[in-house]
């Protein structure tokens, strides 16, 4: 299951487009380098300086003696490199500006991205790698990889500088050229294989060291440590093996591109020897031409040597682009009116995003403002699978949620989620002060807002009892906090800003009598000022304040009514037996019942 749940962002092909955020990003980037560009030209001009200043000593002075043109070649190769090192500065820097520019692109389309996938697959580890394809990309283009690629046209260049030297030495430095380009082909197409599983082996290591820190108080309480272990060795063995042929072909196509390299220099060296004997060429000449050469094919052998991170980067352009393209609406929407007014389900199938199979089918009902519904139905039914379809964090199957009369999708997020209030459960908070977590985490929010939604949650007096009230910081997860306290302040959270659809997983749970009272007058309250509250409910107490009862039995909707019509049709031939839940009163009777039906 782990492997499948990250063959999306690793098996795509060539074919695949680049999403148009991505692309755009991409276009300022090359904008940018066009500078480096010219700045590297710059950079290959006065390059040619060492070659001059070799040439003009051996020939020139050598035979000359001549002190004063000798200074003054130096005083001419010492203002040509502090040039070059110059430009060289600037166009390193101008690429650490680009990579920035690319990360401000696409930051929050990244972060929007991870969130997405954490909510599809549950799993930390997946739904990091946005994030890491990010980092790749603006690492490749930090390195000396793009530099490489900008110094290419300058190739033939230095080579027609050795055809000019002398036929045979610019001949002898094209088939140097020609290998090293041979290498470069068999390195990007040995390359491709291994660097994807290297990416899925990545992939499943990270997924499942996050699956092993959030069980983690179970392993050490029923020792499975050593089990764990064992089955975390393996899959990190897989990972170093992947490592491991990655690097071998990364470092045996470097190595044999530099051999190469080396031999191609001494043999120009020696071809260059025997043309002096020959008096064809001068000393000075054969010392230039090595240098030379060895100038012409450097970009090719650091591109060689950088190939890993460039075929790494361009499977991350290309998964970053298949996972913003399924996330990010296509087209502008229309900022609707805040909703008021009803919430509509019509033949909503809902399957889980991880594995895509079935869990409820033919769902259909209506609410209007004001009406609370309580969802009930046996353990693993599909409560939960329901409220998080409702509240947009899983997409419908088939079927449309409509509020008024608008479907999810034609919604604006921005504009939809401050009108929807959402318990998970367990409830999850940040890391932050509890005022800042009321109010979701924004920064411009007001005081009276946050203690509104913490005085209808029935927690500012909680609250005002914790060591610095609201201003008290609750660490990762709310790990300062009971289980009740945080649930009572993920309640003012759902509450903040007066939302119009308010969505409750077992919201009971956790809670003291106290808590239970608070929550029943918050769910009353939102009921007089016109929200629409939804509840998974699983005791008789819970539904006090229902107005509608929808049931659930295997996948369906087996009943949706007026509370006492529906509890009346369903629960009462089955007799009520003290210490029961309402789930265990009705189930067998919604077994029974059901299978009549059918």
């Amino acid at each position: 299951m782990q492997q499948r749940a990250i063959e999306f962002d690793s098996r795509m092909g060539p074919e695949a487009a680049v999403h148009p955020g991505v692309a755009a990003a991409l276009r300022d980037c090359r904008r940018a380098f066009w500078s480096v560009a010219i700045f590297s030209g710059a950079v290959n001009i006065l390059m040619l300086s060492g070659p001059i200043y070799m040439l003009q000593v051996y020939d020139r002075v050598l035979s000359s003696r001549s002190v004063s043109t000798l200074v003054a070649l130096s005083v001419f190769l010492f203002a040509a490199y502090a040039f070059q090192g110059a430009f060289d500065f600037i166009r390193s820097r101008i690429v650490v500006r680009a990579a920035a520019l690319l990360d401000q692109h696409l930051v929050a389309a990244v972060h929007a991205a991870v969130v997405w996938i954490a909510v599809q697959s549950r799993r930390g580890g997946v739904a990091q790698q946005p994030l890491r394809d990010l980092d790749q990309i603006r690492t490749f283009l930090t390195g000396t990889g793009p530099i490489a690629i900008v110094d290419m046209p300058w190739v033939p260049a230095y080579l027609i500088i050795c055809f000019l030297i002398h036929p045979v030495l610019g001949l002898v430095s094209l088939v140097g050229a020609a290998l090293l380009l041979m290498v470069t082909v068999l390195t990007e197409r040995t390359s491709r294989e291994p660097s994807r599983l290297l990416t899925i082996g990545s992939g499943l290591r990270s997924s499942m060291i996050d699956t092993d820190c959030r069980n983690s108080e179970s392993a050490v309480a029923m020792g499975m440590g050593r089990t764990l272990g064992e089955r975390w060795a393996r899959t990190n063995g897989s990972y170093i093996s992947a490592v491991g042929r990655s690097s071998d072909v990364a470092s045996g196509f470097g190595s044999l591109s530099k051999a190469v390299r080396l031999l191609l220099q001494s043999a120009i060296l020696g071809l260059g020897a025997y043309l002096v004997i020959r008096q064809e060429l001068t000393a000075g000449a054969m010392i230039a031409a090595s240098i030379m050469m060895g100038r012409a094919l450097a970009p090719i052998e650091t591109a060689i040597a950088n190939w890993r991170n460039f075929i790494a980067a361009r499977q991350s352009t290309r998964r970053l682009s298949e996972v913003l393209t399924r996330i990010l609406p296509s087209g502008h929407r229309l900022d609707l009116p805040r909703p008021r007014a009803s919430l509509d389900v019509s033949h909503l199938w809902v399957a889980a995003p991880a594995t895509e199979s079935l869990v409820l089918r033919g769902i259909g009902f209506r609410l209007v403002a004001g009406e609370v519904l309580g969802i009930i139905g046996p353990s693993g039914v599909g409560k939960t699978s329901l409220v998080r379809t409702l509240a947009g964090i899983w997409r419908p199957a088939r079927g449309t949620i409509r509020i008024d009369g608008a479907t999810l999708e034609q919604w604006n997020p921005e504009m939809l989620g401050p009108a929807i209030g959402f318990v998970a459960q367990p409830a999850e908070l940040f890391d932050g002060t509890i005022a800042e977590n009321i109010a979701r985490m924004n920064d411009n929010f007001e005081a009276r807002d946050v203690l509104k939604a913490a005085q209808a949650a029935g927690a500012h007096e909680m609250i005002l009892r914790l060591p610095h009230g609201y201003n008290t910081q609750i660490g990762e997860s709310g790990v300062a906090l009971s289980a009740g306290q945080r649930q009572r302040i993920a309640l003012a959270r759902a509450l903040y800003g007066d939302p119009f659809l308010v969505i409750l997983d077992e919201p009971h749970a956790n809670l003291d009598s106290d808590g239970e009272h608070a929550l029943t007058d918050a769910i009353l309250s939102a009921k007089q000022r016109g929200a629409i509250v939804i509840l998974i409910a699983h005791r008789p107490s819970e539904l006090v304040s229902c107005d509608k009862i929808l049931i659930l039995a295997n996948g369906t909707q087996y009943a949706f009514g007026d509370r006492d019509d529906v509890l009346r049709k369903v629960a009462a031939p089955q007799r009520q037996q003290a210490g029961t839940t309402l789930q265990e009163r009705v189930g067998a009777r919604l077994e029974a019942g059901y299978r009549g039906a059918r």
